[in-house]
This record gives C-alpha cells, structure tokens and sequence, in this order.
C-alpha cells in the first residue's frame, strides 16, 4: 500500500471515529429526562462489551466445547461476585480440564 492511500484510508477512519462520537454531543443539547432513554443509554456500553467479549470467548481456543466450559465456569463464577483474577484462573483451569477430557475420549 502506496502512502497517498494509507493518509486517504486514516482520514476517513478517523472522520468517522470522530463523527460517531461528536454527533450524539451535538444532538442533545439538555439532560435527557425520559427514564426509558437514560435506562437505554446507561446498557450500552455493557451490551456492546458483550456483544464483543462473548463470541471471542467461544473460539479462543481450538476447541469450542472446551471454550463454551470456560465460559460456563467463568459465568457462574462472576455471578457468585469472585474477583476478576479468581473468576480467569477458574475458566482457565476449566478449558484445561475441558481440553483433556476432550482429548482422552478422541484418542
């Protein structure tokens, strides 16, 4: 990729990634008072980080059963309120366990 078209590329991305942020600054010029709004807007972030976390989750690893366990275990972990080491530790023990059952019953 020649320089002309690396500059032309960054620039729109970048017009855009602005955009996106300044539009919604713009638009609302008072404090938003309708609950179901303020609700709506106060989700968004934890839906969007979910909607990126949860299929990355799926195929970390090579194997999706052995991801969809990490996954269970760090879930149930979370929702029981461990701290954010115990809950990677847990998962991670878990895909291991779930990674050698796996290739005990192939072999």
């Amino acid at each position: 990729m020649d320089n002309g078209s690396f500059f032309i590329y960054l620039m729109v991305l970048a017009g855009s990634t602005y955009l996106i942020r300044a539009i919604p600054f713009a638009a609302m010029r008072r404090k938003v008072k309708n609950s179901f709004v303020r609700s709506f807007l106060y989700y968004i972030p934890y839906t969007v980080l979910s909607a990126m976390t949860f299929p990355a989750a799926l195929y970390a690893t090579g194997n999706v059963t052995a991801a969809a366990v990490g996954l269970a275990v760090a879930v149930v972990f979370a929702v029981l309120g461990m701290g954010l080491t115990v809950v990677a530790v847990a998962s991670s023990v878990a895909v291991f366990l779930a990674e050698l059952v796996i290739n005990a019953c192939i072999f």
